[in-house]
């Protein structure tokens, strides 16, 4: 009887630690994601304006982390639109659900994609928006070529991504140059209809079919 006492709180202690080292992977992703700072560099109500939402409109952040664009988004196109949050991270996923409760956003869907599949409905956005996220993603050509079904009539994607301006970035890997976003989007079937010049660190795209 001892033994079996020793061993349930053996099982609660791991699972005690095992939810601590979660929460902070979790937190620890949100400041990766975030950081120090990000507001200045990335200008994210200029962003939100460039994009010239409307009341209603309905949006997918793809590769939406932990949720930056999500909720501006969200505010942007008011309680009749709705954001698809889509993030194939599970811990985002969980980090996004909870904010959307926490932040009393009803109008925030929060979507498990796949690495090849955004997981929305066919014709059911107008805007595609990601950021930060394209140079993530595989066989960008066929991906977003695929998602056009997404689209409805109209629709737009908007890619921002970091364009390799900095030492850091290029040596991180993780960028884009804004004239292979351009070339890949073109092969996808995309034309480009703007391109923002606000920020530093990005390249800023927008296309249509």
């Amino acid at each position: 009887m001892r033994r079996d006492k020793d061993l349930r709180k053996a099982a609660r202690a791991c699972a005690l630690v095992a939810l601590v080292l979660v929460s902070a992977c979790t937190s620890a992703k949100r400041f990766a994601y975030e950081g120090v700072g990000r507001d200045e560099w990335q200008k994210p109500d200029e962003v939100i304006r460039a994009l010239s939402l409307k009341p209603g409109d309905r949006v997918a952040d793809l590769g939406a982390g932990s949720g930056y664009f999500t909720f501006r988004l969200a505010r942007a196109v008011g309680p009749t639109g709705r954001v698809y949050a889509v993030d194939i991270d599970p811990d985002m996923i969980g980090l996004l659900t909870e904010r959307a409760k926490k932040e009393d956003a009803p109008n925030v869907e929060v979507v498990a994609a796949k690495p090849d599949d955004p997981m929305l409905a066919p014709g059911s956005v107008d805007l595609i928006f990601t950021s930060d996220a394209y140079h993530h993603i595989q066989n960008r050509v066929a991906y977003f070529s695929n998602a056009a079904k997404v689209l409805r009539p109209g629709g737009r994607i908007a890619v921002l991504d970091f364009n390799g301006s900095t030492w850091a970035v290029r040596s991180s890997g993780h960028y884009t140059p804004p004239e292979q976003v351009k070339k890949e989007m073109t092969e996808a079937g995309y034309r480009l209809v703007k391109e923002a010049d606000f920020l530093e660190k990005q390249s800023f795209l927008i296309f249509a079919r």
